[in-house]
């Protein structure tokens, strides 16, 4: 019998609504220099952004738990490995909701304080700003992109979708998390082209497997 087809459909759309989630996530006014100024003047950019990066950890939680019993098929500890680090990576992509919302909250503040306690805003400040980048590109990578190692090994071994996806997967993940390494030793920026390209691959390869799940579905296999 062939793998779930609307299972397919719900994931190809949860894919693709995850990056689509995670543009509308960002916040280009926190690289700016005078961000504590700026941020209470696009209060409702930040409030929607907390939105959009609260409903792409609910999408990630939601992909974990469809993907679940498809990596379980083939082995049960990869399965439960692959559900622990993804659950771990949402978690840590929850905990940067927080981080904005008191962020919005200390420039607000800032706002209103004299001179001579500027600068006590300015250090919280910039240690939240700090603190959300390590929880949303250290804290939800590191698991998330070993979960997808596990992912796309798990699906080459069962065969649901063409290897040449499954390896592309597999080679994405591995950059994605020597992308994330080499940010956690500060040997590169979050806004260097090197961050970019080599996180890249993985988002392309998603894409892929989105349109792949959505218009064919995943390979017959017995299930």
């Amino acid at each position: 019998m062939q793998t779930n087809r609307k299972t397919a459909v719900y994931l190809g759309l949860l894919l693709i609504f995850s990056f689509v989630f995670g543009i509308f996530s960002s916040v280009p006014a926190l690289e700016r220099s005078d961000y504590l100024v700026k941020l209470p003047e696009i209060e409702m950019q930040v409030l929607v952004a907390t939105f959009f990066q609260a409903a792409m950890a609910v999408v990630y939680v939601t992909i974990t738990v469809l993907v679940y019993p498809i990596i379980k098929k083939y082995n049960q500890s990869l399965a439960v490995g692959y559900f622990g680090f993804r659950l771990i990576g949402s978690g840590f992509l929850f905990a940067g909701i927080g981080s904005l919302l008191l962020l919005l909250e200390v420039s607000q503040s800032s706002t209103v304080a004299g001179q001579a306690d500027l600068s006590y805003f300015e250090v919280i400040a910039e240690l939240l700003r700090q603190g959300r980048d390590t929880l949303n590109h250290i804290g939800m990578i590191l698991p998330w992109s070993i979960g997808g190692l596990i992912l796309y090994y798990g699906l080459y071994k069962t065969r649901f979708i063409p290897g040449w996806l499954s390896i592309g997967g597999m080679i994405g993940s591995s950059l994605t998390l020597l992308a994330t390494l080499l940010l956690m030793l500060n040997i590169i920026k979050l806004a260097s082209p090197i961050y970019f390209i080599l996180n890249a691959p993985i988002a392309i390869c998603e894409m892929f497997l989105a349109v792949l799940l959505i218009f064919r579905g995943f390979n017959q296999v017995k299930v």
